[in-house]
């Protein structure tokens, strides 16, 4: 993936001073190869005419200055997921900012408080705008990153596409709303047909990993291979190899891997994507080349990453609330309004209203909120909350082995699910499941801090 060429940075001070970090985005239809071999182009949405959108690369402790210029025919905004903004620059319709209406510009800026693997995209039509294609990398360099060979970013992301290769409607259909969501049927790579991933023996490669699908689930398997992950959603976690040999990210989530390549020069091995059975598919080819090792076995390197600087939840006076996700097909839909499917604590709201909704939760500033989240419907729903990061605690009443801090928790079918944090960013604040049909369809609320 290449830099933003409207990327660039302006000194403030020595090199343990914060610098500014300027970039221009312009939302705008154009055209992208996303199909193998000689087919023809898609019709996509695009930033700066390129899908996903230009990698924007800035060092933690920087402020970021992105100005906006919307050339699409409706409104956008920009959403910066899992960055701790302040609450003016959060991208939200009807809750942060009015929408950029077409030929409008808005300047978001903000500091960088967090070191890791981000990302952008719309916050209006989200479901559509997303799924056409806008969106993009935002990575947080540490000051004094681990040592690797090489840093890659993956960008998954899938369409639905025609036997022409172009998008097919309509977006917010029923059954996506009401089922697992619009799951496309063609995957990309940074934007692009899966190429393979071109390796040589005794590598160590650092892999940052988003998720930017509307609804799939990927399941990654790296065959021969044994990945470690050393942060999940930007958030530093100990070391620890993938559980059961499969990264399972749902929409919004990323994880940073460490990947050591010890196969043979001249080998071949497979990455599978195996989340949905009937949908198991390769993904790509991991190709060592027939170069001699570049060393016997793995280096001695770290690759723990320094702690983000996040307050520890106070959980002796914790208040705590229990959040109930219901809805969809095979479960409750009765009482719900009008064209929505899904509640959050038997509530429905979304953008799509064009009117402002109440709080679900009030928080005050400053104090330690436990959710349980409760999924009592018959599908999986990642749940993203803006502002905030969470530890993990909990999964099914069991302990989470890592207590992770995450900004997207992937809440399986009839699963709970327990976090904790600290409600210190004043605002209010999206709370909502990431499979963005579902979003439209009503599992979307608003949690108030002050």
């Amino acid at each position: 993936m290449t830099v933003s060429p409207f990327l660039k940075s302006c000194a403030m001070g020595t090199r343990e001073e914060s610098r500014l970090v300027v970039a221009r985005l312009v939302p705008e239809p154009a055209t992208a190869q996303v199909l193998a071999g000689e087919r023809a182009a898609t019709g996509v949405w695009a930033y700066n005419g390129s899908v996903p959108g230009p990698v924007l690369r800035a060092r933690q402790g920087d402020r970021l200055r992105v100005e906006v210029e919307n050339r699409l025919d409706e409104a956008t905004t920009v959403h910066w997921h899992g960055i701790r903004v302040p609450n003016a620059m959060d991208g939200v319709p009807l809750i942060t900012q009015p929408p950029i209406e077409p030929g409008e510009r808005f300047v978001y800026e903000f500091a960088l408080l967090d070191a890791g693997t981000y990302w952008y995209h719309p916050h209006q039509r989200s479901h559509e705008q997303s799924g056409r294609g806008l969106n993009g990398a935002l990575i947080v360099e540490e000051h004094e990153p681990i040592r690797v060979d090489r840093e890659m970013v993956w960008l998954l992301q899938d369409w639905r596409l025609d036997q022409q290769g172009e998008i097919v409607g309509p977006f917010r259909d029923p059954f996506d709303v009401t089922h697992a969501g619009r799951i496309g049927n063609v995957i990309t790579v940074n934007g692009r047909p899966p190429a393979p991933l071109r390796v040589r023996a005794g590598e160590r490669i650092r892999l940052r990993i988003i998720n930017a699908a509307n609804a799939r689930i990927f399941g990654l398997e790296f065959r021969g291979h044994r990945p470690n992950t050393i942060a999940l959603d930007g958030q530093p976690v100990a070391p620890h190899e993938v559980p059961g040999d499969k990264l399972v990210l749902g929409p919004a989530m990323r994880a940073d891997l460490v990947i050591d390549f010890q196969g043979l020069p001249g080998s071949r091995f497979e990455v599978h994507d195996t989340f949905y059975p009937r949908l198991s598919r390769k993904l790509l080819d991991i190709v060592y080349s027939d170069d001699p090792p570049l060393r016997s076995s793995p280096p001695e390197w770290p690759i723990a990453l320094r702690a983000n600087p996040t307050t520890e939840p106070d959980m002796k006076r914790a208040q705590r609330h229990e959040i109930v996700f219901s809805g969809g097909m095979m479960g409750n839909m009765r009482g719900l309004p009008r064209g929505m499917a899904w509640a959050i604590n038997g509530q429905a709201a979304s953008c799509a209203t064009g009117r402002p909704f109440d709080p679900l939760l009030w928080l005050k500033r400053g104090e330690t909120c436990v959710l349980r989240l409760v999924n009592d419907t018959a599908w999986p729903h990642p749940i993203h909350l803006h502002g905030h990061v969470f530890r993990l605690l909990a999964r099914n009443d069991r302990p989470a082995l890592h207590r992770e801090w995450l900004d997207t928790v992937l809440l399986h079918a009839r699963e709970t699910a327990e976090i904790a944090f600290v409600a210190d960013n004043p605002g209010d604040w999206m709370f909502h499941c990431h499979v963005l049909e579902h979003q439209e369809g009503g599992m979307m609320a608003c949690v108030r801090v002050a």
